[in-house]
């Protein structure tokens, strides 16, 4: 178990900085909110992938935002 220490201090570092980091993509999750909220709404029509790109773009900040803060590539 040695170097465990450094990984948890690691995952603490990213966990800290996460809200910081996704703040960023407020306008991204705004609109795939926005995207589910009128898909399961009254006369929506919830059907699968009604809102991928609304998902991709969010997805795609999350994954820049993490790689800014230090979070690695975002496949950890």
């Amino acid at each position: 178990m040695s170097g465990s220490g450094s990984v948890w201090s690691r995952v603490r570092g990213r966990l800290r900085a996460f809200p910081e980091a996704l703040s960023a993509c407020g306008a991204e999750a705004a609109a795939y909110g926005k995207c589910v909220q009128a898909a399961t709404g009254p006369g929506g029509d919830l059907r699968k992938d009604a809102c991928t790109k609304e998902f991709a773009a969010l997805r795609a900040c999350f994954v820049a935002a993490a790689s800014r803060e230090g979070g690695g590539d975002g496949h950890e």
